[in-house]
């Protein structure tokens, strides 16, 4: 079987590109698949063990960027049994719904902007491509399955688009259960805090994600002021506002307990030193970030924009807030510090055991059978 999986850009800190690269790896296994992978560019050293096509057509836009590696890419189309792809392109036979939906993401980023500038964006030129490529793709006769890594978005996709049932697949995505354990806090705990400065016992939160303002960090600067406890806040990732959030934590008192890490190729230490991820993002899917954390052993207080609330029970592996709400995500916090975190950790990863890459790469190839 030759299967395409279909990705613009391929970073190594990119949430979607860790989902291929772990689908890869799960799936090389296989000696039935022959797995290729398009893209416009593929940052990192992987590139090398990959069938990689580039497609990198001239671009004069945010526009054209889009449409003109579609255009690219449907040309390779034919030559495959089965083309995945993760970008909003028309024909594919199977869409991996990692971003979620546009329409709704748009609707949760307006909730921060002013009038004039909830106008212009529904108005933007770009973000009415992508919706219209969305609808293109979804009724499109090739589509076989949508592949949807939370319920939130499947539900979503039925709502906005009318997608049967039936062609909606709830595929969780998996993580590295060996990698990601609770035995990374015997290993980085004393001397990552030592090196950020950050007492022994001091309380930490974790807040993992580039784009600080999708990914909800002011809400998380917000979480950890006026709690009497006094926790801290490492943040992993990158920004080009992040002189924003700097000053907002100043103003509020807290600098010199959020401590910004830049992007890490190695997000290990920091889950081995932090207690409890904090992500109240404003709209995500499902980050991996959630299930990294919870085999780490950390619990995790997130929004109810976020699909990976649906791992969440509330009080007994953390808590669930409107990203908005700063007030409930600042007792949140409270909450966790004051009962303590060993009990949120410990049920966390029990969650998550089950979902390493056997079962992604399991339900994956049952997928492709079905659609063959």
């Amino acid at each position: 079987m030759k299967l395409a999986i279909v990705r613009q850009k391929y970073r190594p800190d990119g949430g979607a590109e860790r989902f291929v690269s772990r689908a890869l790896d799960a799936l090389s296994n296989h000696r039935s698949l022959d797995v290729s992978v398009i893209t416009r560019s593929w940052e990192g050293a992987e590139q090398a063990n990959r069938n990689v096509i580039i497609c990198n057509p001239r671009i004069t836009g945010r526009v054209q960027r889009e449409s003109a590696f579609a255009q690219a890419a449907q040309q390779h189309f034919a030559a495959f049994d089965l083309v995945q792809s993760h970008e909003r392109i028309p024909g594919c036979h199977i869409y991996r719904a990692g971003d979620g939906v546009h329409q709704s993401w748009l609707t949760q980023r307006s909730r921060i902007l002013n009038p004039l500038q909830r106008r212009l964006l529904w108005w933007s030129g770009f973000h009415r491509y992508v919706m219209a490529q969305e609808q293109a793709m979804y009724q499109h006769p090739s589509l076989k399955a949508v592949i949807c890594n939370s319920q939130m978005v499947a539900d979503e996709i039925r709502h906005y688009f009318g997608v049967p049932a039936d062609k909606i697949h709830l595929i969780y995505n998996g993580v590295n259960t060996d990698t990601f354990t609770p035995d990374l806090r015997t290993t980085y705990r004393h001397a990552l805090r030592q090196q950020l400065g950050v007492p022994h016992n001091a309380p930490v939160m974790l807040f993992v994600g580039s784009g600080f303002e999708r990914k909800g960090l002011a809400g998380a600067i917000h979480a950890i002021s006026g709690v009497p406890q006094h926790p801290h806040l490492m943040v992993v990732g990158k920004d080009k506002h992040s002189r924003r959030y700097q000053r907002l934590a100043r103003r509020l008192g807290v600098a010199d307990r959020v401590h910004f890490v830049g992007m890490q190729p190695d997000t290990r230490p920091y889950y081995g030193a932090a207690d409890m991820l904090l992500l109240p993002t404003l709209y995500d899917p499902f980050p991996n970030v959630v299930l990294e954390a919870m085999a780490s052993g950390l619990g995790v207080i997130t929004s109810q924009q976020c699909g990976g609330k649906e791992f969440i029970q509330p009080g007994v592996n953390g808590f669930v807030c409107d990203s908005l709400d700063y007030d409930g995500l600042r007792q949140s916090v409270r909450q966790a510090c004051e009962t303590g975190f060993d009990g949120f950790g410990e049920q966390a990863r029990a969650k998550v055991e089950r979902y390493d890459l056997r079962l992604l790469s399991d339900n994956m190839l049952k997928l492709y059978e079905q659609l063959i």
